[in-house]
């Protein structure tokens, strides 16, 4: 069943929710869709530790054999600018993900944290200037008890902002529950 490819949409979910397969799914659609299309995948991930190295090692092989023509960008921090860079009417770009862009932001392993409001509205504006289609995905995790710690609070209140606003920019809005796809908007 071939889903139709939306000007953007946002794709959340917990963890191993399917989140990344759907965006996965959408990129091969839309190289298959036409000779001319190209694929992107804009990665956040940063690896500072041994498990994050062998995850994000895993996540590559999965994503070659999967979707074979999807190119990868590393790009922790300058999301608004990799968009801007890569989108085109004829490529589709994957955000993935969300949630470690603003954790690199806002708890940065080295460093101090960055005020990620600036940082959203340019990103804002770049899915909204973005000539080509776009997909992004991230963690929703709202759903849980409320974090001990007042910076996890403030992280899962800034996360809950940032997944409204795009949920509010986005032609669609996805919700990925044990692999299983829920529409929660799609815009005519």
């Amino acid at each position: 069943m071939s889903i139709p490819i939306a000007r953007s949409e946002l794709v959340l979910g917990g963890q191993k929710s399917g989140k990344s397969r759907r965006a996965e799914l959408l990129a091969r659609q839309w190289l298959q869709a036409a000779p001319a299309h190209r694929a992107v995948l804009v990665a956040t991930g940063q690896a500072f530790d041994e498990e994050m190295q062998g995850r994000i090692a895993r996540h590559q092989r999965d994503r070659a054999e999967r979707v074979p023509g999807l190119a990868t960008v590393e790009e922790p921090l300058q999301l608004a600018q990799a968009l801007a860079r890569l989108s085109r009417p004829d490529t589709l770009v994957v955000v993935d993900c969300l949630t470690l862009w603003l954790t690199n932001l806002l708890m940065p392993a080295e460093g101090r944290a960055q005020p990620s409001e600036p940082l959203v509205a340019e990103l804002l504006e770049a899915l909204r200037a973005a000539p080509g289609p776009v997909v992004l995905v991230g963690n929703e995790i709202g759903l849980g008890v409320i974090p001990l710690g007042r910076e996890l609070r403030a992280f899962v209140d800034a996360l809950g902002r940032l997944n409204q606003d795009l949920a509010q920019a986005c032609a669609r809005v996805t919700l990925m529950a044990a692999g299983l796809p829920l529409t929660l908007k799609e815009d005519a």
